[in-house]
Order: C-alpha cells, then structure tokens, then sequence
C-alpha cells in the first residue's frame, strides 16, 4: 500500500509559499487539514478495488490521494488549474486517477456531459464496477451536484461529501419543520440519508465562519422505483415547496392551470384524501410521491406539456442553484468547501426551491 502525504495546516502553508499562491477567497478555498477526518470520510465510503470514485473539488490532493490508495479508479474534478497542478503532483506516484480541470457543472440542472462520458467510460472498465461520489464538496456546488447526480441515469451507489451544516439540516429534515423542503423530499425519495459528523470551523484552513458536515447518502432504487416520472416529480417539488405555506389546493391550481381544471384538482385530491388546506411542508414523503404520481398522470391526460422552468425559477434557489457558470466560477472548487456564508443559509423567505 502506498504512502499518503498527510496535508496539515502546516505542510498546506509551507507548499502555498513555495508555489508563490494564496488560498483564493473568490474561489471559498478552505482545506480540511485533519488528517483523521479525511480518513473518517474515505473509510465511511467503504472503498474496494472494484469501485470509481467522483471527487468535487480536488484542491491540494489530500484526500485524492487517500481515494486513490483504497478505490480501484479516481476521477477529481476540480476548476482551479493552480489546485488541479498540485492535486497531480500529490498523487504522481498513483495510477489510477484521472484529473480534470473544468466546472463539474454544464448549468445549474446538469453535470457536465464530458465528466458523464468520462465515469461511464472508467466504470466500464472496472469489473462489477461500483460509482460513487466522495469529496469535501465546495459549499456552492453541493446541492447542484448532490442533487443532478440523483437525478441523472448514471449507476451511484453511495456518497461521502464534506458540506455546509445547514445543508446537511435540510437533507435530513421531517415534515412540519422549518428545514423540510424540496431537497429533503427529492433525496429522501430516493435515498437514504444520515449525517455522520458536525465540524467545525478550526479543523480547516483557512478557519471558515460555518460548521460543516459529513454526510452520508446511499441509493434506494426501490424506493425511486415508485416515482412515475423523476423529471417531473423534481419540478413538481420545486413548484410545491416555492408555495411552502399556502393551500394544496390553491396551489396544484396554480401551479397547472394549464393543464387540469379545479374540478380535477379537486377529485384527485378527494381520492387520496386530502384536505384543501392541506400544506406541502406537511406532507411526509411518501404522501408527496402519491400526490406527484397522481398530478402527473393527470397532466399527461391532458397533452399540454408543463413549461418546467416557467413557475419554479420564480423563487432563487436558496442553495445558490441559479448562479450562471461565470459565477459560480468565482464561487467554487478549488479543492474545498466554499465556507462563507451564502444563501444557503438564508431563510428570509418561506419560498423553499433548494433542488
């Protein structure tokens, strides 16, 4: 087994010097400088020689190198060509990790189709391949890609991801709680969630101003077996969670006017039995997925398509979803969480499109 270089606040501060650069604040560069949390991560991830790794944000190489040690194949994707430099030279001595250096994101609802191709190729050449995603995901893309890797077709398995605590709080919310909305719902639908570890600023440098987490997320596809349509039941929750507080049925009226007549609103929601004042962040998952399940099939009687991005892009996503890539450039990777706050954070609004 081959030596890891263990990254201590230390040895980050001697190597940023020596290469003449700073940790870059436009880009949120924080590095996890305990060695024995990386390794608490890397472990939870129950890594194999049959399984590729996804890392967000590969930063300096310190936890690529562990990745790299235990999986059978790594793919770090990371924007800073600085960070993407030293990750290389932290795992020279490996073979079997691939670096790239782009935004892991095409647009705030899509990976990137090079970086796709890319793990459908390497997963190809592992034998009863296994994917999954482990990395201290830079807090500006951590929802997008958590969320557009559940979404996509691609075969994950488990994730292991460093976030913002926050974040962790709305994966892992009830119902009838401040937390609870449309992020909860869409990876609880399918997954199962659990938070492994809360930390702190001190165990990064430099220090950021929130706790972060590490979560971790395994796939039920049993479970995403009884959404009809998961394209559908993700715009359904973005528009249902946009209207958090108001009636079940004012909204379903709203939101697919277009589509259904008030009358049918009203008779699906007498067959599933519920009340018209019912409220969407009351609703447990299950219940939301019959009630997405029946909405869909009525709107697919209808033939008029739904205009996915017309109601639901009304309300900013309040995990910095929205952001153009140009932006989102000035927000993440770089090897790190970007451990500002951001709004992520913000709750002013009871409008909740976090997806």
């Amino acid at each position: 087994m081959k030596d890891v270089q263990r990254q201590t606040r230390s040895y980050l501060m001697t190597l940023f010097q020596q290469h003449g650069i700073n940790p870059r604040g436009d880009l949120g560069q924080n590095f996890l400088i305990d060695v024995n949390l990386i390794e608490f991560a890397v472990r939870n991830a129950e890594l194999g020689p049959s399984d590729l790794v996804l890392e967000v944000g590969s930063g300096t190489g310190g936890m690529t190198a562990f990745l790299a040690r235990d999986a059978g194949k790594v793919i770090t994707v990371d924007v800073d060509k600085n960070m993407s430099a030293l990750a290389a030279e932290a795992v020279k001595d490996f073979n079997n990790v691939t670096l790239v250096n782009q935004d892991i994101l095409k647009n705030k609802n899509t990976l990137a189709p090079e970086v796709v191709a890319l793990i459908l190729e390497k997963l190809s050449q592992l034998k009863d391949g296994r994917f999954k995603l482990v990395a201290n995901l830079p807090y500006s893309v951590g929802t997008p890609v958590i969320s557009n890797l559940i979404a996509s077709e691609l075969p994950w398995q488990r994730m292991v991801c460093t976030i913002q605590w926050e974040l962790a709080e709305k994966m892992v919310a009830e119902p009838a709680t401040s937390k609870y909305g449309a992020l909860s719902v869409w990876i609880q639908s399918q997954a199962s969630v659990r938070i492994l570890r809360k930390l702190g600023p001190k165990v990064f440098w430099p220090r950021p101003k929130v706790d972060s987490a590490i979560i971790s997320i395994w796939s039920n596809h049993e479970a995403a077996a009884r959404i009809e349509n998961r394209r559908f039941f993700l715009d359904f929750l973005r528009r249902m969670f946009s209207q958090r507080r108001k009636h079940l049925r004012s909204v379903l009226i709203g939101m697919y006017r277009k589509q259904v007549s008030k009358e049918t609103v009203d008779a699906l929601l007498a067959e599933l039995q519920h009340k018209p004042d019912d409220r969407a962040e009351l609703l447990d998952v299950a219940t939301l997925i019959r009630l997405g399940n029946r909405v869909y099939q009525a709107v697919t009687e209808s033939g008029i398509a739904v205009d996915e991005d017309s109601d639901s892009d009304d309300s900013a996503d309040d995990t910095g979803n929205d952001d153009d890539s140009s932006d989102r450039k000035s927000k993440h990777n770089g090897g790190s969480c970007s451990h500002e706050q951001n709004d992520e954070s913000q709750e002013d609004e009871p409008a909740d499109t976090d997806v």
